[in-house]
């Protein structure tokens, strides 16, 4: 779609070139939804994708994805791929979340490959399954402020509500940090959508770490990321009273599903993914 309302492109070399953020002035990574509708409110983008941010990178406490990865990359992600520079990804199975995520969107593999990592974070959409990955991994965001600091937020915090998040004006989403410990999890993902090609109705990923620990983390279904921490893998009942205990007001309500349906379905696909991880690699309970 035109946007009529820009009167300026800036596309952006250095940290410097981000001043003006805010207001009417916008972001422009991958532009996907950006050009999907109109933004009368804007008139003056930055593309931010000329800063040369690596894809990945893997760091001593984990893995650093840039906010300006592809979904393509980010699906590409995982072991026996090569990270840059001629190394390898290391032996990571909680990597399997991110083309799962990927391919629970609407989109085509067209898209894959302009869309960002960091928009389907700051959309804050409840079905951003790229999102839902992120935050099942424990992410952290790092984020670029306004006055030249920077300030990490536990990713599972940082959306608030639909198309919500805790930036502030003038801020830039910069990466995620997923831990190692998350990434050597083994994992479970469970979708359902009311259509076959439809919109995630409910979004269910589970990760048990190598210490026992595990966290489901279920999107779609609600307003908001919302996490349920277990000292290990829960039986179905207690995956149950967790999810009594989540607010009423979060279970989303939208033409893709009523928030009963939502809170009933997902209370399946949770138990699913919890007896999947109970299941030891062997398959043996």
């Amino acid at each position: 779609m035109d946007l009529d309302t820009i009167r300026e492109v800036t596309v952006a070399r250095g940290r410097d070139d981000l001043a003006g953020l805010g207001g009417s002035t916008g972001v422009l990574a991958g532009g996907t939804f950006l050009f999907s509708e109109p933004q009368p409110n804007l008139e003056r983008l930055i593309d931010i994708t000329a800063l040369g941010w690596p894809a990945c990178t893997a760091t001593a406490e984990g893995l650093e994805i840039a906010a300006t990865c592809t979904l393509a990359q980010f699906a590409d992600a995982g072991p026996g791929r090569e990270l840059g520079g001629g190394d390898r990804w290391p032996q990571w199975p909680g990597t399997a979340l991110f083309a799962q995520a990927c391919r629970a969107l609407v989109a085509s593999h067209k898209i894959w490959h302009s869309a960002t990592v960091g928009g389907n974070i700051c959309l804050a959409l409840p079905a951003g399954a790229v999102l839902a990955a992120l935050v099942a991994l424990d992410g952290v965001a790092l984020v670029w402020t306004a006055e030249g600091g920077e300030r990490r937020i536990p990713l599972r915090e940082f959306v608030i509500g639909p198309g919500l998040t805790v930036l502030r004006q003038g801020e830039v989403l910069r990466s995620i940090t997923l831990p190692e410990r998350a990434l050597l999890a083994r994992t479970a993902f469970r979708k359902i959508a009311l259509a076959p090609l439809g919109r995630s109705g409910a979004l269910v990923m589970g990760r048990r770490e190598p210490g026992g620990r595990c966290v489901l983390t279920i999107t779609a279904a609600t307003t908001r990321p919302v996490v349920l921490d277990f000292p290990a893998v829960p039986q179905e009942r207690a995956v149950a009273a967790a999810l009594a205990g989540i607010d009423p007001a979060l279970w989303f309500d939208d033409p893709h599903g009523a928030p009963d349906w939502r809170r009933h379905v997902t209370g399946l696909l949770a138990a699913e993914a919890a007896a999947e991880l109970r299941t030891e690699p062997g398959g043996q309970l």
